[in-house]
């Protein structure tokens, strides 16, 4: 399954993916109410790059991933924080404590939940007027614009599944899917907010994030190698070694309604 092989690359993970941006913690940690008596599921943490983050408001965390690889680097890198646990297990089938939740976080991992479970099961775990937090990471058009419609060229070569033609949408076309979470009557007051960054980055740099990305991981070695090198050739050769990427956070929160 594609949702598996990130544990594959779980230092390179750790190494290449970025922090989100501090006004998103900053608004999640205000939408929740944390502080040092809450209590927070987070699944799909990775190696922790939210955990971390939420982990400063001094919250009890209990992590759920799926990776033992990507559990183990999130156990080292999150050992300075003895209130957080990190479980290896598959949410689906994860059973859930008798005490609820305060919060269910998941970030830049939700579409990988089964979807017929992931909503229902965040449900069962809070409180009622405890809130369910989840951040969807959009690449959108902007930074080097110029190398992202080159490489266009470099993925329809190499990647079999591109669609000719493909350019990023800017964040003002990029639209806000929240309709599953109105759509549960066990949730209410669905907020969305909305967060960019750039993020610049060597040629070495973005070869390393483009590896922990499962489509990239999913191709055999022979079309992974040329994509890659001809995506380093385009950043080394027109780019001065240097590109800049473009990210949308958006944070999505509801709120538990009381059975």
């Amino acid at each position: 399954m594609l949702r598996e092989t990130f544990n594959e690359a779980a230092e390179l993970y750790d190494k290449a993916r970025p922090a989100y941006p501090p006004a998103l913690v900053g608004e999640l940690a205000r939408s929740a109410g944390l502080g040092p008596q809450s209590r927070v599921l987070e699944i799909g943490p990775g190696t922790g790059q939210l955990t971390r983050a939420l982990a400063g408001s001094g919250c009890h965390i209990t992590a759920v991933e799926l990776g033992d690889a990507m559990a183990a680097v999130a156990r080292r890198r999150l050992a300075e924080f003895p209130r957080v646990e990190v479980r290896t297990a598959e949410f689906e089938r994860w059973p859930l404590p008798e005490e609820p939740f305060d919060l269910v976080a998941c970030a830049t991992a939700f579409h990988w939940i089964d979807p017929a479970v992931r909503v229902e099961k965040a449900a069962d775990a809070l409180r009622a007027g405890g809130h369910l937090a989840v951040v969807i990471t959009h690449h959108v058009a902007g930074g080097t614009t110029d190398f992202f419609a080159r490489a266009q060229e470099c993925y329809e070569r190499w990647d079999p599944a591109t669609p000719p033609g493909l350019r990023l949408l800017p964040s003002s076309e990029t639209v806000s899917e929240t309709e599953e979470f109105e759509a549960c009557p066990r949730f209410g007051d669905v907020t969305v907010t909305r967060f960019e960054q750039d993020i610049t980055r060597t040629a070495d740099q973005y070869i390393d994030v483009l590896l922990t990305y499962s489509g990239h991981r999913a191709l055999d070695s022979t079309r992974r190698e040329g994509l890659l090198t001809c995506i380093r050739d385009l950043i080394e050769t027109r780019h001065g070694g240097r590109v800049t990427k473009r990210y949308l956070h958006e944070l999505i929160v509801a709120s538990r309604i009381a059975p």
